[in-house]
């Protein structure tokens, strides 16, 4: 063998080996990245807990106190399209870092707050900012984790933060309104985001602007106004039905909007979304399960906490203790999911088990009346529930991600994410009616007051079983075989 070509092997030979430093930054930025996931998701249900103690002190009315939870949902929810793009075309570490920064200082805005305006305001920016936060986070995990098994841990981790970060927010928000005050509830993600700013800034790798594209105008201004209009339109019906001009009209509208977004996609030469990111079928089927556990872990989260507080009578602390088989069950699903099943399974048979798995459980949830115990009836159903939103999850998201062109990283996620959201807000306002009318039924048939709210709670569940089920038949049939979604990744990118 010549010197040249044995030169030409050792060469090969050090650049295919993995550089020890370079592996160990990209789990402390795993650190950041999920710090950052767990932030944005928790502080959609910390104020729950904390609204009462916020209400008394800053004087507002009953009429006002969803807002403070709908205003951050909105701003998100109606940002996410445009947040992901722009950190495709900034430089996603970047955006990431902005995005810490603004959602620490709007943090510390609503913590000091003195009137509602203010506290309003802050949760406002709060979900401006989280809307770049969250495509960049997870586009950037997408771009450093290439290799399949380290792909698989990184998402199995995001995704039981993903998953739990409700739940989690429930039982930080016990734990700080207990023994501190409400304002902790905020104040506490400036801890969370310091500590992922300097982690992010030393071991996130440099991204690059991407050079000779713009951003669609055009697509941005519909895209943005229909979520917010189809979200703004869910969470009226929450409160006033679907039968209100405000609801039924903004949902027209949102509809509208979003009709011309997509023709303004199809023929934009730098679309805001390329389309193909979402008709493709496992990134699709990705996003409706993604959409299905979004609506689902919402509902769960809040009936649950209704039935503690309102029917077991237990204290705020008590009910974000008794939501930790949720959280435990989430993470540890994702975490085996991703690193294990998946390369085996794939999601064509992972995502609709899951489900189904969910299903059972909220079954069984079904079983909780008034004088239930919490052990037997709720922990273990939950526990159910959470192994099957573990499974669903991480490998959605992980699919839903695949081998989507680097240049448009952050443009699938913020689609991921945007399923998510979507799938919570309208899952919300469904529920909400069906409960309301399950209630009011119960009372009209003479139940007491607690036992009919049980049975509100009961439909609930029964509702997200059959959803479930309906996306485990869908997901099934749409999910191409193991091949092609086994890999974690590692392979070609899809150029679009």
């Amino acid at each position: 063998m010549s010197t040249t070509t044995q030169t030409k092997k050792a060469k090969q030979s050090k650049l295919a080996a993995p550089d020890p430093q370079r592996t160990t930054l990209r789990w402390w930025s795993m650190l950041a990245i999920g710090m950052s996931q767990l932030m944005v998701v928790l502080d959609a249900t910390i104020m729950n807990v904390a609204l009462p103690s916020a209400q008394l002190e800053l004087n507002f009315s009953d009429t006002l106190r969803p807002w403070v939870i709908t205003s951050y949902a909105l701003a998100f929810g109606g940002l996410l399209l445009l947040g992901g793009r722009i950190a495709d075309l900034m430089g996603r570490k970047q955006i990431f870092l902005i995005g810490l920064v603004g959602f620490a200082v709007a943090s510390a805005l609503g913590g000091a707050a003195p009137t509602f305006a203010v506290l309003l305001a802050a949760r406002v920016l709060q979900g401006i900012f989280a809307a770049l936060l969250a495509p960049a986070a997870l586009s950037l995990l997408t771009t450093t984790f290439t290799d399949p098994a380290e792909r698989g841990k990184a998402f199995g981790i995001y995704g039981a933060l993903a998953g739990a970060g409700g739940a989690v927010g429930l039982l930080l928000g016990g734990v700080l309104t207990e023994f501190m005050t409400w304002r902790w509830t905020l104040y506490v993600n400036i801890a969370f985001a310091a500590v992922a700013f300097v982690i992010g800034l030393i071991a996130i790798a440099p991204t690059m602007r991407e050079r000779g594209v713009k951003l669609d105008v055009p697509g941005a201004i519909f895209a943005t106004l229909g979520f917010f209009s189809v979200v703004f339109g869910f969470a009226n019906a929450e409160e006033h039905g679907f039968a209100a001009v405000g609801t039924w009209g903004f949902l027209t509208l949102g509809v509208l909007l979003l009709v011309v977004f997509v023709l303004l996609q199809r023929k934009g030469k730098s679309p805001l979304l390329p389309l193909p990111i979402v008709v493709h079928r496992d990134r699709g089927a990705s996003m409706l399960a993604i959409f299905v556990a979004g609506a689902v872990i919402f509902g769960v989260n809040l009936y649950l906490v209704y039935y503690l507080q309102i029917v077991l009578g237990f204290t705020p602390l008590q009910t974000g203790l008794a939501v930790l088989p949720l959280c435990l069950g989430i993470m540890i699903s994702a975490i085996i999911s991703t690193s294990v099943l998946m390369p085996k399974l794939g999601a064509k048979l992972l995502v609709p088990a899951g489900m189904m798995v969910s299903a059972i459980g909220s079954v069984l949830l079904m079983a909780a009346k008034a004088d239930s115990s919490y052990a037997l009836h709720v922990a273990v159903p939950m526990f159910i529930v959470a192994i099957g939103l573990g499974a669903i999850i991480s490998s959605a998201m992980s699919v839903g991600t695949l081998g989507v062109d680097r240049h448009h990283a952050g443009a699938a996620s913020a689609a991921v994410n945007a399923s998510q959201q979507l799938g919570g807000s309208i899952g919300l306002a469904v529920l909400n009616t069906l409960v309301a009318g399950a209630t009011i039924t119960a009372l009209d048939g003479g139940e007491g007051r607690l036992e009919s709210l049980v049975s509100g709670y009961s439909g609930a569940y029964l509702a997200c079983a059959v959803l479930l089920v309906v996306g485990a038949i869908v997901t099934a049939l749409m999910y191409r075989g193991r091949d092609h979604t086994a890999v974690s990744t590692g392979e070609a990118a899809v150029h679009m």
